[in-house]
């Protein structure tokens, strides 16, 4: 790019930077030194290939969606939290938001993220383990509790009965007299990851897909500031995927859910803005910023010149992050104060709009209190007190982040060139990146390259090339074993208890009748959301309608590979 044309571009940021709102901060360094809101080449200076890199606010979104940076708005302190039952949970969320926490953001244990009620035999030994109970609308109203939903964002992470989920949500707020309309905050909702990584689906993709559909044409209509698909590439990446096929496994599968909403007629500048993205920060500092940043320019890209959206709301990639839990260590567990913080200064560099820590004691429990005051104030050091929130992409124009940047994305590219050729020329009933993402699970292509990365990445552990402090190096320590959270058996007991009794003191028929109503409209076209809302209104469990789906439409088996 030549001189003027940079000239040009510092001259559009500048506009729009000057006529954005700033927040009331000292942006100067520790040393009262001012500094610039964003960096670039020096005036009168050709930089080839600066149209990659650009200004903030501007395509292909390299460095951040906004011309102001975190100078206009700080990511959004968003804690992950949830175990044992509603009650215990909703203390737990008045303490983050008392604490400064700006989001929400929900753990559900194993049964409800398998749509199973507290009472199924299932469910036994699990209830309230690996995070929050939640059989009705009931408990979505006591998790809630004194927590306005009208004025607080909330994420839920979700994916197999997210629908139902998302449908309780929307009750509990109803009932609190909120106007759903205003409601914001994300569903996960990303059934693509669990056959890739998690595997915490319910039914075939098909009739998951069309429940996706459903909810993406019921919040552009009814909920627009709702995010009703947050694509995760986190648990990907936990499961042992490099940076690379991270990136370009999650960007996939959310071109699959543009596809899906284009084959449903909605106006791609409408519903892309629903779309979020959730990435794991893992410990490689700098790779991770690059990831982020490709993300970004990829994504702009795709939905620009592939899908056709026009609106710039269209072409943002919004990403929530969350750092690297399997980073965290059993041994000497104090040491992932550090690596935490490494995780979420990467993520922040990297441009999140929102960002969750993982305390220090995670890998060996649910956090205690005081880990996760930890956890939160980690966030806040970074945010108030070493200086990132001055300059928009500080590190944008650095040879190695720009190379790094260019390199993850190159890779990406011929992976999604993979995706597509599994599946094959057509003709696509949704379109051709879903074809090949179903053929890959199908095929267990995912599977099978995410588990030879992780078995390469623990051969060079085990040989001593990589290194983890205090596990394969450094193994001396003095420090003592650390008190964790149990969670009581009590817990679901007294979670069982509850469930019958509502269950006893609700109409039966009502609800009887409007389960067998929302699955007469899954043998419709029609749209399955209002219905579903129905026998949520009537007390209907999560048990009750993902079985009533499930006799209807049958359970997914993983196919055997050897």
């Amino acid at each position: 790019m030549d001189a003027d044309e940079i000239a040009a571009g510092r001259a559009r940021w500048q506009a729009r930077y000057d006529a954005a709102r700033k927040r009331d901060a000292d942006f100067t360094t520790l040393s009262g030194l001012p500094v610039e809101p964003v960096y670039g080449p020096p005036e009168d200076t050709a930089y080839p290939g600066f149209e990659r890199i650009g200004w903030p606010g501007e395509f292909p979104y390299t460095r951040g969606l906004y011309p102001t940076g975190y100078r206009g708005r700080t990511w959004t302190i968003r804690q992950f939290a949830g175990f044992g039952n509603a009650r215990q949970t909703n203390e737990r969320y008045k303490m983050i938001l008392g604490a400064g926490g700006g989001g929400l953001s929900v753990a559900f244990d194993m049964p409800t993220l398998m749509g199973r009620d507290s009472d199924d035999p299932q469910s036994l030994g699990e209830v309230g383990h690996c995070g929050v109970a939640i059989d009705s609308a009931a408990d979505m109203e006591v998790l809630f509790d004194g927590i306005d939903l009208a004025g607080v964002t909330t994420s839920m992470t979700i994916s197999g009965p997210a629908v139902p989920v998302f449908c309780m949500y929307l009750v509990a707020a109803e009932r609190q007299g909120a106007d759903l309309s205003t409601l914001d905050g994300t569903l996960q909702t990303d059934i693509f990851k669990e056959y890739i990584a998690q595997k915490e689906w319910l039914f075939d993709p098909e009739p998951h897909l069309r429940l996706i559909g459903d909810l993406m044409e019921y919040c552009a209509r009814e909920i627009p500031r709702y995010k009703p698909l947050s694509v995760s590439g986190y648990h990907i990446r936990e499961a042992g995927s490099t940076a690379a096929q991270e990136l370009a496994y999650t960007l996939a599968d959310g071109f699959g859910y543009v596809e899906l909403g284009l084959s449903r007629g909605l106006d791609v500048n409408t519903f892309a803005p629903g779309l979020s993205f959730f990435f794991d920060s893992h410990v490689d500092f700098f790779e991770e910023i690059a990831k982020f940043r490709a993300a970004r320019r990829i994504w702009a890209r795709w939905l620009r010149d592939v899908y056709g959206a026009t609106s710039e709301k269209a072409q943002w990639l919004r990403f929530h992050t969350q750092t690297a839990g399997v980073s965290l260590t059993a041994q000497q567990p104090v040491n992932n104060v550090v690596r935490t913080a490494v995780e979420a200064l990467a993520a922040v560099l990297g441009g999140t709009n929102s960002l969750h820590t993982n305390a220090l004691d995670e890998t060996l429990a649910l956090p205690t209190d005081e880990s996760a005051e930890i956890a939160l104030r980690t966030q806040q050091v970074l945010m108030e007190e070493i200086g990132v929130t001055n300059v928009a992409d500080p590190l944008g124009g650095s040879w190695y982040v720009e190379a790094l940047t260019d390199r993850i994305e190159a890779e990406a590219e011929e992976i999604f060139a993979r995706i597509k050729q599994l599946g094959g020329e057509g003709p696509h009933t949704i379109g051709p990146m879903t074809s090949g993402i179903l053929r890959g699970i199908e095929d267990g292509w995912f599977t099978g390259h995410i588990a030879e990365s992780a078995f390469v990445y623990q051969q060079a552990l085990e040989k001593g090339d990589k290194k983890i402090v205090g596990v394969n190096c450094h193994t001396g320590t003095v420090a003592k074993d650390l008190e964790i959270l149990r969670i009581s058996h009590e817990v679901e007991l007294e979670q069982r208890r509850v469930l019958t009794e509502r269950k006893s003191a609700r109409d039966d028929a009502t609800v009887t009748a409007a389960v067998k109503r929302m699955v007469d409209v899954a043998r419709t076209g029609e749209n399955m959301i209002p219905a579903m809302l129905d026998a949520v209104r009537a007390e209907a469990t999560l048990g009750e309608i993902c079985d009533a789906l499930r006799a209807e439409w049958g359970v997914y088996r993983e196919p055997a590979r050897f």
